[in-house]
């Protein structure tokens, strides 16, 4: 017993370095991470607009499909967005047309704005920019 005791503590004097990392090593690791996060960010940060603007468009084609069905079903385009989510003297509404009974905003928070051009319909954003009637206005 004395043997094998006397072998164990031989084998662990023989590994008397320390582990771990150095402090080079780890300033080396924060270092590589610190760069691989800057390449991240500088190549998402143009996509946020980009996701806001598909997602602003998505949102104007679910408008879109719910003032045609209220149109197939009532024979008429609404007067306002307001018609989706409430009945009025509307005597086939089958509303509300709107997932959730709530009408969405574009990807700024704003609402959209909704009016009838003949026997055709206008559903526009703002954008990003929040003012209507500029270059980067998003209609349907």
């Amino acid at each position: 017993m004395n043997k094998i005791k006397s072998l164990l503590l031989l084998k662990s004097e023989s590994h008397d370095h320390r582990a771990g990392f150095t402090l080079v090593e780890i300033l080396l690791v924060v270092a590589i991470l610190g760069i691989l996060a800057g390449v991240a960010v500088v190549s998402l940060k143009g996509r946020t607009k980009t996701a806001s603007i598909q997602a602003t468009r998505t949102s104007i084609q679910a408008i879109g499909t719910a003032i045609d069905t209220y149109e197939v079903d009532n024979g008429i385009y609404p007067q306002s967005l307001q018609n989706l989510l409430t009945k009025g003297n509307e005597s086939n509404w089958n509303g509300p047309y709107m997932k959730d009974g709530r009408m969405p905003k574009d990807a700024w928070g704003t609402d959209f704005s909704y009016s009838l051009q003949g026997e055709n319909y206008k559903l526009s954003s703002a954008g990003p920019d929040g003012q209507a009637g500029s270059a980067d206005d998003i209609t349907n």
